[in-house]
């Protein structure tokens, strides 16, 4: 880029400056909203009176998730393609399919 006379040197200082400076304007503003928002991360919950208490609410279905885990290990038996392990009718059905094929039947 080559510069003419001074006035041009100086509109180009001047447009460095403006630049800069909402660089800097912007940088301050993210580093603000970072400490407000991890401010009110480290708050305590407010808890109204007579309401439940969160910790307890949230394990409330943890029996629940335990069984839903066993079928996410069983994608196959959840489509019903082939027969869950959980179900002792059907492993004792498929150890005699299994011996039967050993056998030659």
């Amino acid at each position: 880029m080559k510069l003419g006379p001074p006035q041009d040197h100086a509109q180009a200082m001047q447009r460095i400056r403006v630049g800069m400076t909402g660089l800097a304007v912007v940088v301050l503003l993210m580093m603000l909203a970072f400490a407000f928002f991890s401010s009110v991360n480290r708050e305590a919950p407010v808890s109204a009176a007579g309401a439940s208490n969160a910790s307890v609410v949230a394990n409330l279905t943890g029996v629940d998730n335990v069984a839903a885990d066993r079928t996410r290990d069983e994608p196959l038996a959840e489509l019903g393609v082939a027969p869950s392990t959980d179900d002792p009718a059907a492993q004792a059905r498929e150890q005699a399919h299994r011996q039967d094929a050993a056998a030659g039947k």
